[in-house]
């Protein structure tokens, strides 16, 4: 009977949720079990390891990749796979998945729940009342209502549409820029981001970071202000008033 192939498994070390999973048809290699720094324990441990579960943000290039001569799979847990090396995967034949659509749900609730808690102040209204200013004072700034806000969102992929699905209860109105206007969308299309933030009350970033969308831009709005674009590579939500 042949040996079950190799996984290594780099994780934070609370994070074991998927050790009984893998063992289960698998050897599994945790890197967070060595006190050795990563590539003297990669050189002296990994040499035969066959797929890579890489459940942290560990940044994967030539280096780690140089001791790992037997590696044919990268399993990234996250959606984007900026923290790898496609391009030396590539070279060195080496399959790269992600989480794909696995996590659309929750970070588009995750999402419309930032916007609501940035909006209406919650986190300044909870320190507030910890720090016992409320009782003392109450004089908190209140914030402001979702219902009925211009929402414009940056990127109308798997995650940009169902964020746009949840604010539709609110009233919202939406409209967005991505790649490509999509003919089915009913919603407003701006073709620039500037547009985009202009004519909206709050914008939500819902685009991958690559380098159509890492650098930042800061331009000239006609009052005089500025626009502010930032790329992250989870959705946020910015005020733009």
């Amino acid at each position: 009977m042949s040996e079950s192939p190799l996984v290594l498994v780099h994780r934070p070390p609370n994070l074991n949720f998927m050790d009984e999973l893998l063992s289960r048809n698998y050897r599994i290699l945790n890197t967070h079990t060595s006190s050795d720094p990563l590539p003297v324990f990669l050189s002296r441990q990994a040499s035969s390891v066959r797929a890579f579960v890489n459940i942290a943000l560990l940044k994967i290039d030539a280096d780690p990749l140089s001791h790992l001569p037997s590696l044919q799979l990268i399993v990234c847990t996250s959606v984007g796979t900026n923290h790898v090396d496609l391009v030396e995967c590539k070279r060195r034949g080496i399959a790269v998945t992600n989480a794909g659509e696995a996590f659309s749900e929750d970070v588009a609730d995750f999402a419309v729940g930032l916007l609501i808690s940035v909006l209406r102040r919650i986190p300044a209204a909870d320190r507030c009342v910890w720090s016992g200013n409320w009782a003392k004072f109450g004089n908190f700034q209140l914030g402001i209502k979702l219902s009925g806000k211009r929402v414009g969102i940056l990127g109308l992929g798997s995650i940009g549409s169902l964020i746009a699905k949840r604010l539709e209860p609110f009233g919202c109105i939406i409209s967005y820029n991505s790649t490509s206007q999509k003919q089915s969308i009913p919603y407003l299309y701006y073709p620039d981001v500037l547009s985009l933030a202009a004519n909206n009350d709050v914008i939500v970033l819902s685009c991958a970071l690559n380098d159509q969308t890492h650098a930042p831009h800061c331009e000239q709005r006609s009052d005089g202000g500025s626009w502010e674009e930032r790329s992250y590579n989870q959705c946020g939500a910015r005020r733009t008033d």
